[in-house]
């Protein structure tokens, strides 16, 4: 197989990695899965699985679960890139968040560990909304979150992975900071109204302070981790006027305009992910 490549996919089961490998796969590529469940597997929690994951690898795609900004991130993608320079690996495409102070101080360990390189910096997801935290609420139809004013350019995971593809297969993305958003900017009422409009079923959408939303969060046992990522998000992110800004880079790489975050509604609508399920007993 000529010009295929071992390409490594960290986080391989995940909104972006799932979606890379599935699309490497097709391409012809040999893709190794990083997950816990893969054999080999690689888990971020456990480092002496890495070295096996990257043996053999040419490329490798790195998601850091659950987000680069929290504490021990950096430390691990420090001891990755030392790993994959011992392991010979080419090239290096990194998953990064737009707008995070943290994330970019992981960013320079690529961009300085003399691997080749392609960072994708991307807004908030759409998936967010039928794939994570909001899913649930939206279910209960009842949503009550902070920054309620706040504008995003949602990006949609099939434009990350599409972009993630090209930055691993071809040399004329080395060296770029792509910033990745969708089309328009939109608040959370917003985004609740529409998804409402499309299955035709009420959402109530409440603001609600960070304070109060961190207080349930932890009257509800969500891990203290997850409770320090939502509030780092929400007061540092989204709270971050630069985060509204609308790019281009997805055109820029693709050729293509970006999703818009009403057909992502239209495709998860008619795949029922909004509908509550009816409990039989």
């Amino acid at each position: 197989m000529k010009n295929k490549s071992n390409i490594l996919v960290i986080g391989g089961t995940g909104k972006t990695g799932r979606k890379v490998a599935s699309k490497l796969i097709g391409s012809g590529h040999r893709v190794r899965i990083g997950s816990r469940s893969a054999t080999p597997s690689f888990d971020w929690d456990n480092s002496e699985t890495w070295i096996e994951a990257l043996q053999g690898m040419d490329k490798v795609y790195i998601t850091f679960q659950p987000d680069l900004a929290v504490p021990g991130a950096l430390e691990a993608i420090e001891n990755l890139t030392k790993l994959a320079k011992i392991s010979k690996v080419k090239k290096l495409v990194l998953l990064s968040g737009k707008g995070e102070r943290e994330a970019e101080l992981c960013e320079q360990v690529i961009i300085h560990s003399g691997i080749d390189y392609t960072i994708v910096r991307a807004s908030w997801f759409n998936q967010n909304f039928s794939e994570s935290f909001f899913l649930e609420p939206i279910l209960e139809g009842f949503v009550a979150l902070p920054q309620a004013d706040a504008k995003v350019p949602y990006v949609d995971t099939d434009d990350i992975a599409d972009v993630a593809v090209e930055a691993l297969l071809h040399e004329k993305h080395n060296s770029k900071i792509y910033q990745l958003t969708g089309p328009r900017q939109l608040t959370f009422k917003q985004v609740i109204k529409e998804i409402s409009s499309v299955i035709g079923r009420d959402i109530t959408f409440t603001p609600i302070a960070l304070p109060a939303y961190v207080n349930v969060m932890n009257q509800q046992g969500v891990p203290t981790e997850f409770v320090w990522l939502i509030e780092y998000l929400f007061s540092e992110v989204l709270g971050n006027p630069d985060n509204s800004e609308i790019t281009n880079d997805i055109e820029k790489v693709l050729g293509r305009k970006p999703k818009d975050f009403s057909e992502y509604v239209k495709e998860n609508a008619q795949l029922g992910v909004w509908t509550p399920k009816i409990d039989a007993n």
